[in-house]
């Protein structure tokens, strides 16, 4: 019985990836900056005390999750060719990928639902997206998401290892452990198919419906300054989704044999990696009452700074 697992991670040679070392570190360490701020300005500043800002700030703590699951063990992998992680932590580090990645998805979906309220129906909008709302969804979104973690725990734990023990990744992603089990899968695949409408075709489907009723909500709009500010509050929350769904559908729907192998973990360091670190540069180099508070808010430390 196989009671722990190597993880190859990205084969090169040591300047490569000491290369890559630096690069992820770099990014980890942005991610968290720009996650942390985006958390901090919201929670202190009235002014972004909405809605939207609220389920942003729980984007915000989604993606410090899924890179803290994902990062440091690479690093580690990165940094010795390749590393052994015992059955557990395999395990444990699935599921709270799962859990993660499931939240973003459900996120994503709220943010776009919040986004369709604003600008289809703008006199209704206070009243449906109330903080109560906010809560109750926000609480929900998250439930879902751990409830995966319970449901990945019990039955991949039940899986059986008796061969190969290498795992051609840089994590413990689902793909991978399937495809070394020596027991059968089909409770695990039965999982898959039972949950994948909920966690990944309904909400892509309730997103795109919100997306076709704002676009043609915006066409409507008689003035080009209403229509760009309409817009605008949308843009960053369209252009987040279509980088990680793409690239999410990029590692489990199109083949990964072969070559295409390589193509795959490069697309999975996208969405867990990048993804995170992309999110906070485009709501806030794309949000002009973020930087303003920003702004504010450095101008404040900088005033209460020089009077001491």
């Amino acid at each position: 019985m196989v009671t722990e697992f190597f993880l190859l991670g990205f084969q090169g040679s040591k300047y490569s990836r000491m290369g890559v070392i630096s690069l992820l570190l770099v990014i980890y360490c942005g991610t968290l900056c720009g996650n942390l701020l985006i958390i901090t300005l919201v929670s202190t500043s009235k002014n972004l005390h909405t809605p939207m800002y609220f389920f942003l700030t729980q984007l915000s703590i989604s993606d410090i999750l899924l890179t803290t699951v994902i990062v440091p063990n690479t690093l580690h992998v990165l940094q010795n060719n390749g590393g052994t992680i015992t059955f557990i932590d395999c395990i444990t580090q699935l599921c709270f990928f799962c859990a993660s990645e499931t939240s973003e998805c459900l996120l994503l979906t709220v943010m776009s639902y919040d986004r369709y309220v604003a600008i289809c129906n703008p006199l209704r909008y206070t009243s449906i997206i109330t903080c109560s709302y906010c809560v109750i969804l926000a609480i929900t979104c998250w439930f879902l998401s751990l409830s995966t973690i319970l449901i990945n725990k019990l039955t991949t734990s039940m899986l059986i290892f008796c061969g190969p023990n290498i795992i051609d990744h840089f994590f413990c992603d689902l793909v991978p452990l399937l495809d070394i089990s020596c027991s059968g899968t089909f409770i695990v695949e039965f999982e898959i198919y039972i949950l994948s409408p909920f966690i990944v075709i309904i909400p892509v489907i309730i997103i795109i419906i919100s997306y076709v009723n704002i676009i043609l909500t915006i066409f409507r709009i008689p003035s080009n300054i209403s229509r760009h500010k309409a817009f605008s509050t949308c843009s960053s929350h369209l252009i987040v989704v279509f980088i990680f769904y793409c690239t999410m559908l990029g590692v489990y729907v199109f083949p990964t044999r072969g070559q295409a192998l390589n193509i795959s973990k490069s697309l999975s360091l996208l969405y867990t990696v990048f993804t995170p670190f992309i999110n906070p540069i485009i709501y806030s180099l794309r949000n002009r009452e973020i930087m303003e508070t920003l702004h504010e808010t450095v101008h404040k430390y900088i005033i209460a700074d020089h009077y001491l």
